[in-house]
This record gives structure tokens, sequence and C-alpha cells, in this order.
């Protein structure tokens, strides 16, 4: 028997704040956390402008000094986000839910490129003896997912999905999968990611995915017939999924139920998306046929959205394939990454607590800056100013490089 997954607990890092609150209220009023890059005064950038979060104070947000050290920054985001979202959730390993039925998933699609970064400065100068004994279980991707396991004390499932920038939507979408199977009464899931450097945005500048606009409002325009890439941006969101039974039963705070799940393929190109939008199609599908989506119903799709020609032209095919013009047309879509930048593994997860609480508080937040539409992208995606509106089901996409595409779905709680 498939059990009910439910929302109990949000935690994010990211432009527009380092926690939920902030986030929430920042992306209702359509505020823009993509501003001039700072920390490379010295470099000769490509690019202008970058997502960072701002004012970020690992102390502050419970890791101890001993963590800083021993974390990269990606971590670091990770354990805080998931330090958030446990105490929200209120659950405590071996006090309301057994330690082994606790897991992690926490993905991230580069993991720890500052430390990567960072050590390969020092064996260049000084060899492999100089090379720091915490190189390793600080740079690989897993170890969000192992530290918070540690942290929370969490001995069950762990996973940790790297799938480009749909790492953290596969992680929410597999743990909701081992939840409702059976596997755990309750996960850690999202992802985080850290990957502002001259050497990744060398990378991704030189591929043409970055948006090289100098005015922050102006650089990220999904959907906007000026769009010319995307923004590179930082942080982290984690989830708590909880079977429904056990969070009713010890009276937690439900804030929406995940329903369904899609991921395919686009087996076309490394970075382009398929252009038909089939593929990305049949992850939304499946998705929302297992959410039990019925034509009519208010739907939210916190769309991929990244602000690139081709991204956009074919998300917006595959929407209308999954859903049919007419049902297409009735959804409110929007970009959210118009507000915080593209968070590469991060930002499925971000994205995904954006539509828990379009469906928790009945509003649909904006994309800003989409004042000139393209005729190619001709459904509504909510511009410039957010929209009330009760939502009945949303549905989250992601795609990444390699042709990832996956889709997590979630409705209005309801007992």
């Amino acid at each position: 028997m498939k059990r009910r997954v439910v929302i109990t607990g949000l935690g994010a890092v990211t432009p527009l704040g380092n926690d939920i609150g902030s986030n929430w209220s920042a992306a209702i009023a359509g505020k823009c956390g993509i501003d001039a890059i700072r920390g490379f005064e010295g470099e000769d950038l490509p690019i202008s402008v970058a997502g960072q979060v701002k004012g970020f104070d690992p102390l502050a947000a419970g890791l101890s000094a001993a963590d800083v050290r021993h974390y990269d920054i990606y971590c670091q985001y990770a354990v805080a986000a998931a330090l958030e979202a446990m105490a929200g959730s209120g659950l405590v390993s071996g006090e309301n839910i057994a330690a082994d039925r606790l897991g992690v998933y926490i993905g991230s699609g580069i993991g720890g490129l500052q430390t990567f970064v960072n050590q390969t400065k020092v064996y260049m100068e000084g060899g492999a003896r100089r090379v720091s004994p915490l190189f390793i279980p600080m740079m690989i991707g897993n170890m969000a997912s192992g530290n918070c396991a540690i942290r929370f004390d969490a001995r069950g499932v762990n996973l940790s999905t790297v799938a480009a920038c749909a790492s953290s939507t596969n992680s929410v979408g597999e743990a909701y999968i081992a939840v409702r199977d059976g596997r755990a009464d309750a996960i850690i899931s999202g992802g985080a990611e850290a990957a502002i450097h001259p050497l990744s945005i060398g990378g991704f500048a030189n591929s043409r995915a970055l948006s090289t606009a100098e005015d922050p409002l102006m650089a990220c325009l999904p959907f906007d017939a000026r769009r010319k890439g995307f923004v590179m941006a930082e942080g982290a969101g984690v989830l708590v999924l909880e079977e429904y039974e056990h969070a009713r039963a010890r009276g937690a705070r439900i804030i929406a139920e995940v329903c369904g799940y899609g991921n395919s393929c686009d087996a076309y190109h490394y970075t382009a998306p398929r252009p038909d939008g089939s593929t990305t199609a049949a992850a939304i599908r499946e998705a929302l046929e297992e959410g039990g989506y019925r034509p009519g119903e208010n739907l939210y799709i916190n769309a991929h959205g990244t602000g690139t020609p081709l991204n956009d032209k074919a998300e917006t095919k595959a929407i209308i394939l999954a859903l049919g013009e007419e049902e297409a047309a009735r959804a409110s879509i929007s970009s959210t990454k118009s507000m915080t930048g593209h968070m590469l593994g991060a930002a499925g997860a971000v994205e995904l607590i954006f539509s828990a609480l379009a469906l928790r508080d009945g509003i649909v937040p904006p994309t800003i800056g989409l004042r000139e539409a393209d005729p190619e992208c001709c459904l509504d995606y909510t511009p410039l100013k957010a929209k009330k509106r009760e939502l009945d089901i949303a549905v989250s996409n992601s795609l990444g490089f390699g042709g990832h595409n996956a889709s997590v779905c979630l409705r209005k709680f309801k007992e």
C-alpha cells in the first residue's frame, strides 16, 4: 500500500534571504536577489552579475567553528538550511522518530568547487604533501547529505543525487518514493550549491550559457524576447518529507502534500534541450498523472525558466504537450529564477519550497523582468507582480545538462 507523503519542514539559504520567511516575503514582493558580482574584483570576468548569498553567518545559523573549518561553503549552506527545516518540522531522532527511519537525500550538481580550486592551488605551489587531509571530505558532492545525517543522527536511507540542474528535484522526488513505499518515515531532502568562481564562470560563459547584461534587473529574463542567458547563483533548499500518519500522530504542522514525480532524459545533446519538448513533457505528465491532476484544477507551475533562448521555448512546448493547449493556458506559471538566479543543483529544491508556499498561501510568485513576451512563449508566466489565486496543485520542473528532466507534483494539503 502506497503511503501519503507530506512536507513538515522547510529551510532555505538563497540570494533572496537566509531563511524561509525572508525568502518567501521577498519572492512574493518581486524582489531581485541578483546583484553585481563581488569577491573577484581582480579577475577579468566575462560577466558582471550573479545571485550570491548575502550576509550568511554560519555560526548564527547553528554551525560550530569546527564545522566551518571542515565544510566547504556549499555544505555550510546545506546544513544551515537543514537546521531550519528540522527545527520547523519538530522531528528529533530518537525522540519522535527512530534513527533508522530518518533519512537524508541532499544532492549537488558540482559539490565542493571552492575547496577543489583552493587545494589545486596548494598542490601546484607545494606538491602533494601540502594538500589538506580534509580535501576529499570537503570536496565530494555527497558530503552535504553525509554531514546532515551525522548532525541529525539520521541512520536510515541516504542518497546524494547528481543530475546537474535537476539534482535537488531528483533528490526530493526519490525521497518521496522512499517515504511513500515505506523505506523511511521521514527524509531530509533537497540540494546545495556554491559554484560561483572564475573557473566555473569561464566554463559556463564560454559555452555561451550566461547572461552578459550589466544591469542586475536586466540579466535574468525568463520567457522574455530579450533574454540572453542564465545568471549563476548559489545557496541551498531543504524540505522534510514525512509519512502522513507519522506526522499526524505527533501533531506536526503540514505545509503541503507531495503526490507525484516524473523523471526522463532527452537523450539528445549534452547541453541543449530536446527542441520539441517531448521528453520534458513526459516527466511533467508523469508527475501530474501520479498526483491525480484533473482538468479544471487550479495549477501552478514553477518553471525551470532559465532565461536561455532554447530552454524557455522548449519548456513552453513541453507544458503544452503535457497539458493540452486549453489546460496549459489556464495554468499559472512563473520562473522564480528571475529573482534568485539559477542556483544549479540547489534550484529545484528552492523552487519546490516556493511551490509549497504558493499552495499554502494561495499566491503565485512572479516572473520579474518579463516586459516583452516572446511570441513563442505564449502562456501565463505571471509577469512582474505576484498574483493571488487559490491553487489546488503545483508542479515544479528542473532540466539539467545531460538531458536530465525532473518534475515533482505537490497538492494543497487536505486531511
